[in-house]
């Protein structure tokens, strides 16, 4: 089967930058995926994105589809020939059927019998023939939310198109797609080779594009570039470039020829908090920041620029006058924020609604001092302050900084607090409450900013479950899985012995006593609390570790979860021993025997004077040293240690098993012998169900 390499080229105006990588994968995958389902094979592809394109170049690919053998089965033969051995009715139709005479059958002999069939062989299309409709089927699907149109056309897509480039080896594919005649020619730089370059052979697009028109077409190459010039402009300033990557995806899509240049700004903007001064110089401007050897903000700035400019310090005059304004604007917001008080503006909270049914912002930030207060005093820290960081953690929500950059919110709290004249950690915490912001991201390093974030996120998720809002599929409009991994890391983390289940309750009271309604009733805390320990599921399968070890600790329902993690680890390293298999299947059959034993009322200790045969006499023994040995460990948590102590039991467990009759005849000897299984069951259920464990 012969082969060809093929190009496809949609030229448009400038392209989302933010949505640019992901319209050019699923432009790709829309085009592969059909030419598989089509039976075409190919070798390697390669996507090319830009500001002003997307295309595709697909190695080797089969210039018509394989020929396809088929064969379609009629009736069986004892059936196609009547009486007088002419052909039946229903093999005469199904000869017109398959558009041949009835001679033309074959047969088909099996081991069950003989039939009719027609063979046919369908010619494969020549791929030239499909491409069109795979192409616009691939356009048609993108994921556009808003088309346009443009002109007098009816197309429409999410820029206006300007040109097609459609190659199969050295022809152009003859169509028409989105109201364009396809060619060869595609277009540079719209300043550097406003142009028409043609394209002899789909593998030379690349380099034409950047030798002649000025185009980087390859994302990632381009991407690559931008960030090493960023680094080389940064190591000019005697600096460090930080480069966010969502912002380097963002310049990646915004350039086609891109060229680094860095620019400077007043040092009497330093004075402003350097978040407001990235925030400013990122959103507005996106410009990378740079930071010196003591990670401090310097008074430079690094444009990537789409053009290669004969005058480079015209385009960097230009791009310093823009941002000087930009400054200027944060560091007026700052000076008129820091003219009134955190506490001050907790009245502009007020008719700031959270939720409709949950009140205000202002009635929140009370709601959620009573808590940190609450967790602070448990943990033995300073509930003043965190009371005191819980009535203002929301008052730089209406503060001019964080209204014209909502990102800020907090950090800005944290730099007014600081100027108020608030208590250290107080200030801190402000900043800390929104910890950890994303996966991965830092956790609160003080307690009253640990106290103000759990607070904050535990009033969130009981209020909206309180009004029977829960999350559901892939819907989380208030983000209460991530706010429950926040608490939950947190707690966990920073080794806080905090009940969920009392945290639930108290925010439960704390909307009780503002009078707001939760139609969940009783079950509220009950059901906040299963949601939130649930959520331990992802964080165990992410570690590795089996979910029966998860489902074992969860039978007990622990719910302080730094107890909850303990036992987890301690059960994860058990399953490690030798004797864990045994141990887990002797608590299986255990559970089984006592679950048979009926409604009986098994005695809590074991009486020594009915013990009768060696094996169940050692394992008491055995048994007895164990609960005395694991008593000061299980009271402080040492939950593994308590485990190894445990295997010792695996010989007599066994031995006791193969050679003790449990169900004796005698009565008090079987409820003493019950009496044994169920200390020993007990031992283990102190720690987890390990009979949840798998055993094979």
């Amino acid at each position: 089967m012969s082969t060809q390499n093929f190009l496809v080229e949609l030229g448009t105006e400038e392209l989302p930058p933010k949505v640019l990588r992901k319209l050019s994968d699923a432009f790709s995958s829309g085009i592969t995926t059909r030419l598989e389902q089509a039976g075409l094979t190919f070798g390697n592809t390669h996507s090319f994105a830009a500001p002003r394109r997307l295309a595709l170049l697909i190695e080797g690919l089969e210039t018509s589809q394989p020929d396809k053998n088929s064969e379609r089965r009629g009736p069986a033969l004892q059936a196609a020939y009547d009486a007088a051995g002419n052909p039946s009715k229903a093999a005469e139709g199904f000869a017109r059927s398959c558009g041949i005479e009835f001679l033309e059958l074959e047969r088909l002999e099996t081991d069950k019998g003989a039939w009719l069939v027609y063979r046919s062989v369908e010619q494969g299309k020549a791929t030239a023939e499909l491409l069109p409709g795979i192409i616009s089927a691939s356009l048609d699907e993108l994921p556009i939310p808003k088309r346009m149109r443009w002109g007098s056309s009816r197309t429409e897509f999410v820029r206006p198109v300007q040109w097609l480039v459609t190659l199969l080896g050295d022809e152009v594919v003859d169509c028409e797609i989105m109201g364009l005649k396809s060619g060869r020619e595609t277009r540079g730089h719209r300043f550097h080779y406003n142009q028409t370059i043609a394209i002899d052979q789909p593998t030379s697009y690349q380099k034409l594009l950047a030798e002649t028109g000025f185009v980087v077409a390859d994302y990632e190459n381009r991407k690559e570039t931008i960030r090493q010039q960023v680094k080389a402009e940064a190591d000019k300033l005697g600096g460090v470039a930080v480069i966010d990557e969502d912002l380097l995806d963002e310049v990646a899509s915004l350039n086609e020829w891109p060229v680094a240049l860095s620019g400077r700004f007043d040092d009497a903007f330093l004075e402003v908090p350097s978040e407001a001064l990235i925030c400013s110089m990122k959103e507005h401007q996106k410009y990378f920041h740079v930071v010196n050897g003591k990670d401090e903000l310097m008074p430079h700035f690094i444009t990537i620029s789409n053009i290669q400019s004969k005058d480079p310090s015209q385009v960097i005059s230009g791009n310093e006058k823009v941002i000087r304004p930009r400054l200027a604007d944060a560091r007026f917001f700052f000076e008129t924020d820091k003219k009134t008080t955190l506490d001050a503006r907790r009245e502009k909270l007020k008719p700031v609604v959270f939720q409709k049914d949950l009140g205000s912002v202002f009635n929140k930030t009370e709601r959620i001092a009573r808590l940190a207060s609450f967790i602070s005093e448990q943990e033995g820290g300073n509930k003043d302050n965190a009371k005191r960081a819980g009535e203002l953690c929301k008052s730089d929500l209406v503060s001019e900084m964080v209204l014209e950059f909502p990102e800020l919110q907090g950090i800005m709290g944290m730099y007014y607090a600081r100027h108020d004249g608030e208590q250290t950690d107080v200030a801190t915490a402000l900043d800390e409450q929104y910890m950890p912001r994303f996966s991965g991201d830092q956790l609160p390093t003080t307690l009253t900013g640990c106290a103000v974030a759990i607070a904050d996120k535990i009033d969130t998720i009981t209020g909206i479950f309180g009004i029977k809002q829960p999350p559901s599929g892939s819907k989380d409009p208030f983000a209460l899985r991530r706010a429950t991994l926040g608490v939950l890391r947190i707690i966990v983390e920073k080794k806080l012995n905090l009940d969920l289940r009392a945290l639930v309750e108290q925010a439960i009271a704390g909307y009780r006593i503002q009078g707001v309604a939760l139609p969940a009733g009783e079950e509220l805390a009950e059901t906040v609390l299963e949601f939130m320990l649930e959520r331990f599921r992802a964080w165990y399968q992410d570690a590795k570790i089996p979910v029966e070890v998860f489902l074992s600790v969860r039978a007990l329902k622990p719910s302080r979860p730094f107890d909850f993690n303990q036992r987890v680890q301690a059960i994860s390293s058990f399953m490690a021993l030798p004797e864990a298999a045994a141990l887990a299947s002797a608590n299986k059959r255990v559970s089984n025997i006592l679950a048979k034993a009926g409604d009986v009322v098994i005695p809590d200790m074991v009486d020594e004077s009915l013990l009768q045969e060696d094996a169940e006499k050692t394992l008491n023994n055995v048994l007895s040293r164990c609960i005395i040995e694991m008593q000061p460990l299980l009271a402080e948590g040492n939950y593994s240690a308590a485990m190894s102590r445990l295997a010792a039991l695996k010989e007599p467990v066994d031995t006791f098993f193969d050679t003790v009759m449990v169900n004796a005849d005698n009565e008090q000897v079987r409820m003493n012998r019950y009496a044994l299984l169920k200390q020993l069951r007990n031992s283990f259920l102190n720690i987890a169900d390990i009979s949840l464990l798998q055993t094979s």
